[in-house]
């Protein structure tokens, strides 16, 4: 059993956190902690956890997070690298949700951030969170950066054709849509329902904070600069996120696409790819940590589409933390984290 303590416990990722972690047999919740809510029950303000938690918010000062094994920052970014520091001394485990620790060239991160980052020194050290990639460093790992919803679900898309050296790096694109719950629990003008409801958009077309990070980790996987277009869009919907990737294959003879997804996610529990000629459906996903991928070959041509759909919530921020968890402490991977999605 480890002690669990949960910074930033108020907004969407926060209370998927506490969906999962309570239900989770290896672990105790000690603390979660909001400025805004000390001392409100927190099935006070998510009535769904009624019957299942009875903790309070805490104020952050009186914590105690030092005394946990592992804290989770579910919080805006900025604020797990201000704390990072003294709970690793303490040797305590972290988890960031947010981006302080994603990205390796701290002059990008500060440059898409719009802040001076507060522990650079730890940055090298933070693994990049996806398990897919990196399983074996996030098991040894004392600082794991989340990886972004957007980032999960373009890169497990790309990966095994780029592993396997199938197509032009220089020519991705990534067009990606996402729920308003990716926005997150706070009051904006685009995300009220007569704004989002009936509506559908691209933005951050010039450049989104996302792009350093997904092109960061299509890079390593490359072992070279990769040439990188992406589009996010926002969708009338709350949760779910639909990515579809194209790129241009370079070996075009004897290429069994289908076989070769099967084949890398063969051992993979989360991630899903369709049998050929299918295509995932984000409510296929929902409330779940899967990742569903179908492979396609439009009228045989030496382009590929790619279709990848998540939950934004889910493997795309809180399922995926606790799926780090479970390898950090050696728990079965799945373990805590297997719900059957949501239907209709």
């Amino acid at each position: 059993m480890i002690k669990v303590g949960i910074v930033g416990g108020t907004g969407y990722t926060g209370v998927e956190l506490l969906r999962f972690l309570i239900q989770h047999p290896k672990v105790k919740i000690k603390t979660i902690t909001s400025r805004s809510e000390a001392g409100m029950p927190v099935a006070d303000l998510f009535t769904s956890l009624r019957g299942h938690i009875d903790l309070k918010f805490s104020d952050p000062s009186e914590s105690k997070l030092e005394k946990c094994d592992l804290v989770f920052f579910a919080t805006p970014n900025g604020i797990a690298m201000q704390q990072a520091r003294e709970l690793i001394k303490a040797g305590v485990k972290i988890i960031d949700l947010a981006a302080d620790f994603r990205i390796k060239d701290v002059n990008v991160w500060e440059k898409w951030y719009g802040m001076k980052h507060a522990c650079p020194e730890l940055v090298k050290e933070a693994v990049y969170g996806l398990p897919e990639i990196n399983r074996d460093h996030v098991k040894k790992a004392r600082l794991v950066a989340n990886p972004g919803c957007y980032p999960t679900a373009v890169q497990l898309g790309f990966l095994p054709l780029i592993e396997a050296g199938l197509i032009n790096t220089n020519q991705l694109i990534a067009d990606v849509k996402s729920g308003v719950s990716g926005a997150g629990r706070k009051a904006e003008v685009h995300t009220l329902l007569a704004e989002a409801s009936d509506n559908f958009k691209a933005y951050g077309v010039p450049g989104h904070r996302h792009h350093p990070e997904i092109a960061q980790g299509l890079s390593n996987i490359a072992g070279k600069p990769v040439s990188l277009t992406f589009v996010p869009h926002l969708v009338p919907m709350i949760r779910g996120i639909h990515a579809t990737l194209y790129a241009k294959l370079t070996k075009k003879k004897n290429v069994d696409l289908q076989t070769l997804y099967e084949t890398r996610y063969a051992n993979e529990q989360f991630v899903d790819v369709l049998p050929s000629g299918k295509h995932p459906e984000t409510r296929s996903v929902r409330g779940s940590n899967i990742c569903r991928i179908a492979i396609h070959r439009p009228q045989g041509g030496d382009m590929v589409v790619i279709l990848s759909v998540t939950d934004n919530l889910v493997k795309g921020a809180a399922g995926q933390a606790v799926q780090n968890m479970n390898i950090m402490f050696d728990f079965p991977e799945t373990q805590g984290i297997n719900p059957i999605p949501l239907l209709p």
